[in-house]
């Protein structure tokens, strides 16, 4: 039987619909097609897989890594216990190879290779002198020796250039020392047990370091110099939605400030991962752009910088938030000045960080100080009795915020000094044009 095609209009909209073999189908093609004339319907996949590829984010794929370099390790050393030769030659000592892996392996090559070198360290030497003292307390009859190592180095690993840089270190030797000195005590064969488990030990930092080093390298250097680079940009932005905040209200009582302060107290809470970073990084071998000799205390003296920025951008916060706002006719009047100091220091703010990132000099003194003086003689003037004396009791709110806003240009004038210094030490090349703000 011969198919029929019969067109039926239900209110207006064609629906096509095919009889065959005394069966209704409904046909989606004409829908489809109607659908893409429209533009109403995408069907196309490549554009969902880059946004889920985007909100994976490179910080969630170095965490795949991570964690697939560490269960590698895990695999290789636990061969020591797997394979029969081996395990013949170690016995129960591959436990501390184990241990090794699991304790010593972080996210950051620099972290790992900081914690492997102190544990080694430490453990060298703690054994070392646990063995001496075990051999002095089976002559003598006691540990009394053994107490005042393991003071004398409880209390050196309370000072706090020891316990920034060593402190995990210092433990492994208290713990290494008191186990040798105690199990000297009652085994005869001391050294051959210590030199068994320090053989071990070494294999799983071994194993630790050529992974983490070699196969796909997550370089804490890496993530403290975009990290600062990223600030700078950060609060160039804050700035620009402070400023627009204060000045494009007219109606306070209806409309309620929407600045976004969150990168600010973002960049304030983060001194202890910046020094985490930076101790890190001075562990870490050459690679890449960063010598063995980088500056990576100049970074320290930079993220100061932005974190007293930060903090004056979030007073701002009270000018816009207090329930006593100057009328807006008064702001407009000082409108042109704010948002020229504004103007200024976002893009100097983003240049400063784009010359970090891109480690090439910035000419501070030839091209940025003049401007910034300039703009500081403008701001004085605003800030002159003359003008704020008519405007009455509105003046002090304005003083206030014209005020913070002369503090915020001291800052930057501070911190691209900072930034100059930085490619000084660092030797970041010079380009042939003024990376810093021109006219």
């Amino acid at each position: 039987m011969a198919s029929v095609v019969i067109s039926i209009i239900p209110d207006g909209e064609g629906v096509a619909v095919k009889e065959k073999n005394n069966k209704f189908q409904f046909s989606r093609l004409p829908i489809i097609s109607y659908l893409r004339e429209k533009k109403k319907v995408k069907f196309s996949l490549p554009p969902i897989v880059s946004s889920l590829r985007e909100k994976i984010g490179k910080h969630d794929l170095r965490k795949v890594i991570h964690s697939i370099k560490v269960g590698t390790a895990l695999v290789l050393v636990s061969l020591l216990y797997l394979l029969d030769p081996l395990f013949g030659q170690v016995g129960a000592n591959a436990m501390w190879a184990i241990m090794t892996v699991v304790v010593i392996f972080e996210f950051f090559a620099g972290a790992t290779l900081s914690k492997g070198l102190n544990r080694g360290i430490g453990t060298i030497l703690g054994g070392g002198l646990g063995c001496l003292a075990a051999a002095l307390a089976q002559q003598v009859g006691g540990i009394g020796n053994a107490i005042v190592v393991a003071a004398g180095a409880t209390y050196a690993r309370m000072i706090p250039r020891i316990k920034k840089r060593y402190d995990y270190g210092a433990l492994i030797f208290i713990l290494t020392f008191n186990l040798v000195v105690v199990s000297g005590i009652r085994a005869e064969k001391v050294m051959i047990l210590a030199r068994e488990r320090l053989s071990t030990i070494a294999m799983g930092f071994i194993i630790c370091i050529f992974i983490s080093l070699l196969v796909f390298p997550i370089w804490a250097s890496d993530e403290l110099h975009d990290s600062m680079a990223s600030k700078f940009e950060d609060l160039a932005h804050s700035i620009e939605g402070c400023l627009e905040e204060y000045f494009g209200f007219m109606n306070e009582k209806e409309n309620q400030p929407t600045a976004n302060f969150s990168s600010c107290k973002s960049i304030l809470n983060s001194k202890a991962k910046d020094e985490s970073l930076a101790n890190f990084a001075k562990w870490e071998p050459w690679h890449g752009k960063f010598g063995l000799s980088y500056p990576w205390g100049k970074y320290l003296q930079i993220g100061e910088r932005l974190r007293e920025i930060a903090a004056t951008i979030l007073s701002l916060k009270g000018s816009l938030q207090s329930p006593r706002q100057p009328a807006t006719t008064l702001r407009q009047s000082f409108k042109e000045p704010c948002e020229a100091v504004g103007a200024l220091l976002a893009p100097i703010l983003r240049e400063l960080g784009e010359s970090v990132l891109k480690m090439r000099r910035c000419h501070a003194e030839a091209s940025i100080v003049p401007k910034l003086n300039s703009m500081r003689v403008e701001l004085n003037s605003v800030m002159s009795p003359s003008k704020l004396k008519p405007i009455g009791n509105g003046g002090l709110a304005v003083a206030t915020f014209v005020f913070t806003l002369m503090e915020m240009v001291e800052k930057v004038e501070e911190l691209a000094k900072e930034v100059e210094e930085l490619g000084e030490l660092a030797d970041f090349r010079t380009s042939l044009a003024l990376i810093c703000p021109s006219n």
